[in-house]
């Protein structure tokens, strides 16, 4: 009987002690909210009513703040508006805005310190600070669902980024709006990472990658930008199903990359679709390349990659290539290349003469911009013929020696005048 008992009363002050460690307080607007963050214990509940609250927060313990009718909390342009530092903290359905404005502080609308592994920030507006998120050193991390816009009135390059990433491992960025900031998302020394359903938009960059590996960018939207999609100095990326349209530079920049997966993509509208620079061991397939100024431009020894089953429909340049040798691509299942002036006699599908991208003519017209006014003479086009008969002026060119007659994408037309505003 006394062993019962004894069991029962560990069992009875467990269960209190759980329940004291998982208390809810509620904050009603006139409340010192930090005041409520402090006091609050390792598992508890902050509720906090619709209304408005002066605050810089410290979020030193594992807690969840969250908001009701989404309350706004304002760092009052000072600082960071919420600091977290410890780990499984869960931050939901605020608005978070003003934080200060130095650069060199890093100020943000949240800022999750070294060790605040585990993070949840989902459901908030996050509006009129430097950095929307910045994150550092914090692993497995969720920012999921948030609209994250900067200090619109600042000058590009004295905004911050939208999401910074820094030294992190297996975050996953997921179905956020991010704009009006430097770079929507800029990731840098941070790996394992899933960034997922984001729109990235009215920005430098729509993202900006240097120095991460083993991350996944799939179905994203990146426009009206600068550039789309920068991925610089990085390797085993996989890039696959986005949509980069309508960026006044670039849709997808691939820089000094290799090992990585490119598939499947829109690209459309831009000033460059592809820029590719110093890229080796890459698969770039499946992409639809199609209204774009410069469809590809390929640059610094890009070579030893599988470049199949793309579209090239309507650039006004389909690849803008300057080697000293020609560069292989389609050699198994070839490109479809709408400007392809072959024909497919036996109906198989592929034509029966090689595309080549460039004449001596495009050459010409890269170092000499003025030869444009006389693309149309007669002269020009016969310097074009001429080129093609005799193979003592022909230049270097990308060389897709199965063409492929028909697009594999059926919708591309729908992708057709989508440029940057008043471009």
């Amino acid at each position: 009987m006394k062993g019962s008992t004894t069991h029962l009363s560990l069992a009875l002050a467990l269960w209190i002690a759980g329940a004291c460690q998982a208390a809810t307080v509620t904050v009603r607007p006139g409340d010192d909210l930090a005041a409520a963050v402090r006091a609050a214990r390792p598992g508890d509940t902050v509720e906090v009513q619709r209304g408005q609250y002066r605050a810089n927060l410290l979020i030193d313990k594992p807690l969840t703040l969250r908001g009701i009718d989404r309350p706004t909390v304002s760092g009052g342009l000072q600082g960071d508006t919420i600091r977290v530092t410890a780990p499984d903290v869960v931050i939901d359905g605020l608005i978070v805005r003003d934080s200060g404005d130095s650069l060199k502080d890093q100020n943000a609308g949240i800022y999750l310190y070294p060790g605040a592994h585990r993070a949840v920030v989902r459901g908030c507006d996050l509006t009129y600070n430097l950095f929307g998120l910045w994150i550092e050193k914090a692993d497995e991390v969720l920012i999921e669902h948030n609209r994250i816009t900067g200090k619109r009135d600042y000058a590009s390059s004295q905004r911050g980024n939208g999401v910074q990433l820094y030294n992190t491992q297996r975050a996953r960025i997921l179905n956020n709006d991010i704009s009006f900031v430097r770079d929507a998302l800029y990731v840098d020394v941070s790996h394992n990472a899933l960034f997922q359903g984001n729109k990235l938009h009215h920005s430098r960059y729509g993202t900006h990658y240097m120095n991460s590996y083993h991350n996944l960018w799939e179905d994203n939207d990146s426009y009206y930008n600068r550039g789309g999609l920068a991925l610089m100095e990085v390797r085993d990326q996989v890039v696959r199903g986005n949509r980069a349209w309508g960026n006044s530079d670039h849709g997808i920049m691939l820089r000094t990359l290799q090992d990585s997966v490119i598939e499947n993509n829109v690209v459309a509208g831009n000033n460059r679709g592809f820029f590719i620079y110093d890229v080796e061991y890459i698969r770039l397939n499946g992409n639809l390349v199609v209204d774009n100024t410069v469809g590809v431009h390929l640059a610094a020894g890009s070579k030893n990659n599988e470049v199949e089953g793309n579209d090239f429909i309507g650039n006004r340049e389909q690849v803008r290539y300057v080697g000293a040798r020609d560069e292989p691509w389609g050699t198994r299942r070839g490109n479809h290349w709408s400007n392809y002036l072959g024909w497919d006699r036996d109906g198989d599908g592929v034509g029966d003469v090689p595309y080549e991208a460039n004449d001596m003519v495009d050459r010409l017209t890269w170092r000499h911009p003025g030869v444009k006014l006389l693309l149309a003479s007669p002269a020009v086009q016969a310097l074009r013929l001429v080129a093609q008969q005799f193979p003592v002026l022909r230049v270097p060119s990308v060389v897709d020696p199965r063409p492929r007659m028909q697009p594999g994408n059926n919708d591309w037309s729908e992708w057709r005048g989508k440029h940057f505003p008043g471009q």
